[in-house]
């Protein structure tokens, strides 16, 4: 038997995952450059204090590093949809406030501080939030680290020249994070960016896929109705040649086209169940993902050859038992299984027992579920424990 993780169950609970993993990796890029930030403006107010600066200019570039902050935020909602085929200006009424906080913090803090290279980083940063294209991103990014660079020396050279040793280390560490911000930021994003071309990837990859299950429907109707369609209109055309002088014949032609209708009925009938059925991992998966977003924790576990199982028997009673969970049991745990026997398949759902004594009667469900089961040559058995309820169903191997 193979037990199947919560993400390795396929479909929806695969793709319900898949958003959510996507989700969270965008609020953790998101608090990662907004950390990246915040950090940098605490190592500026530990430069501003240990320049001598007044306790109201601190507290006001504190305040102003905070609002540039925030409204990076602002930047950042505007690149999570980004379209490498647009400006980076796209939307730029919602730009214009980010970007103003960022020109007067910086030139605030550059003029109160002395310090070219704390007055240009929240210029530059913030561009590095824009909607730029790829490459045009990285010569940005170079350019920035570079001016960076040469402003931070610059200030070195100037306003720490007389400075003790550990204030010197310190205007190193100061000047690393500083000129390493806009290529952190970019990573980031460029994280991000390679992970939506991963996820627009999957959900091309979807399309095609429904696309190409669409043409193989269409495909084998057209041949399947194709076929018959010119047989029985050749046996119609016979059979009125016939009519006249061998009246006999014609009515053997007419039965055969008959026939040919009944055979193109039944035809159309099974290409139909066969491509309606879905098969039963899928169903214990959608039956899981259902559960779970009833808040119930589920799960499940399934023999390797869990396709092989008669869809068309235990299909309808995965998703009656899941419904009947659903109804009537505790709303905290459910456990589903589809077991691979000697000569036969063996499901079973278990689930905790409804505290409301209203809910003992399961209704007709399961006597729909016993009915349809004993058809295929079946047994189910019920199982009433104290606190749990259990339906096990066992169908030979070959029942349709």
């Amino acid at each position: 038997m193979i037990t199947t993780p919560p993400d390795a169950l396929p479909d929806a609970v695969g793709s319900r995952r898949l958003v959510q993993n996507v989700i969270a990796t965008w609020w953790y890029t998101v608090s990662g450059v907004l950390a990246l930030e915040v950090m940098v403006v605490f190592l500026w107010l530990t430069a501003f204090i240990g320049l001598g600066a007044s306790t109201w200019v601190t507290t006001a570039a504190a305040v102003g590093g905070l609002a540039w902050c925030a409204t990076s935020l602002v930047l950042l909602l505007q690149y999570r949809h980004r379209d490498d085929t647009a400006g980076p200006m796209v939307g730029w009424r919602h730009l214009l406030l980010p970007l103003a906080t960022a020109v007067v913090f910086g030139i605030f803090s550059g003029v109160v501080s002395g310090i070219w290279v704390i007055g240009a980083l929240p210029i530059v940063q913030s561009l590095m939030l824009l909607n730029w294209p790829a490459g045009v991103h990285l010569r940005m990014m170079l350019t920035s680290m570079a001016l960076l660079a040469g402003l931070w020396f610059i200030d070195w050279r100037v306003v720490f020249t007389d400075q003790d040793a550990d204030a010197s280390r310190s205007w190193w560490v100061f000047g690393f994070f500083t000129v390493a911000l806009p290529a952190m930021t970019v990573m980031s994003l460029w994280w991000w960016d390679v992970l939506m071309t991963l996820d627009r990837a999957r959900a091309a990859e979807a399309r095609l896929g429904a696309t190409q299950e669409r043409l193989r429907v269409a495909t084998d109707v057209h041949d399947l109705q194709g076929h018959h369609l010119q047989v029985i209109a050749l046996q119609l055309e016979l059979a009125e040649r016939l009519l006249a002088n061998d009246p006999e014949a014609a009515r053997d032609q007419l039965r055969l086209a008959r026939t040919s209708v009944a055979e193109a009925r039944q035809g159309t009938r099974d290409l139909a169940m066969r491509f309606r059925g879905v098969p039963l991992p899928d169903e214990i998966a959608n039956a899981v993902d259902l559960l779970r977003a009833s808040g119930t924790t589920a799960d499940a576990s399934l023999s390797s050859g869990a396709d092989q199982a008669p869809a068309s028997v235990l299909g309808p009673v995965i998703r009656e038992t899941t419904t009947n969970v659903l109804r009537h049991g505790g709303g905290k745990w459910a456990r589903l299984s589809l077991v691979e026997e000697t000569a036969a398949w063996r499901y079973e759902i278990a689930n905790d027992r409804s505290a409301d004594p209203s809910d003992e009667d399961q209704g007709s469900g399961l006597d729909g579920i016993v009915r349809r089961v004993e058809e295929a040559g079946g047994d189910v058995r019920i199982e009433r424990g104290k606190g749990e309820f259990h339906v096990i169903v066992t169908v030979p191997k070959g029942s349709s």
